[in-house]
């Protein structure tokens, strides 16, 4: 893959990141296309997201997809704080 995004999502704690990280890592191998690739790592209380492509087009489409996810399991998890 030509191109790769790199985020970090920082939590309170090391079980609002773990929930977060489990609940969208059953969706890692599932949505790969051949165009995009993304994998999860999580070390304490942060959650970093990686997303590969094949082109700036299928980069844009991972990163949409992939934090989009996120944020769903933020909501879910009640990861992050109502503002």
């Amino acid at each position: 893959m030509d191109h790769e995004a790199v985020f970090e999502c920082e939590y309170a704690d090391a079980e609002r990141a773990r929930r977060v990280e489990r609940s969208v890592a059953v969706e890692v191998g599932d949505i790969d296309g051949d165009r995009t690739t993304a994998s999860l790592d999580r070390e304490g209380a942060t959650l970093t997201v990686t997303v590969a492509a094949a082109d700036l087009v299928a980069l844009r489409a991972g990163c949409n997809t992939w934090l989009s996810l996120v944020a769903v399991a933020e909501d879910c998890a009640g990861a992050v704080a109502p503002e």
